[in-house]
């Protein structure tokens, strides 16, 4: 597994448990505290980025930590996606969002590096 490890060493594995902190209060504000389905979606999605790090690195080869990579990318996907329909339907506006916002995509980018390190390693 190169020179990690574990997955709690991993850079973008601790931006993700910070950013789910940060979602998690975000949770708390109306008018999204109310909407169950979202409120629920969101915390799912966001805790998967984790998840998906954390399980594709204790899966212990390199072709099953990629996959697992790629599904914590398309998490990262999700919650950004989510947040484009909080904006839609006006729970927040885009500025309250842009730092969240921000950091996914900073995840996501990590994710890819991270990915492209690993395959490189394969070959």
């Amino acid at each position: 597994m190169g020179k990690y490890v574990s997955f709690e060493n991993l850079d973008v594995y601790k931006a993700a448990i910070i950013f789910t902190g940060k979602i998690y209060k975000l949770l708390e504000k109306q008018p999204l505290k109310n909407d169950f389905a979202m409120v629920d979606q969101l915390r799912r999605a966001t805790i998967s980025i984790s998840n998906n790090i954390s399980e594709g690195f204790e899966r212990e080869t390199d072709k099953e930590l990629i996959r697992f990579l790629y599904f914590s990318k398309g998490s990262a996907g999700e919650v950004r996606n989510l947040f484009n329909i909080m904006e839609q339907i006006g729970y927040f506006d885009k500025e309250a969002l842009l730092v969240l916002k921000n950091d996914v995509v900073n995840i996501s980018k990590q994710l890819a590096n991270y990915i492209k390190y690993v395959k490189k390693r394969v070959s």
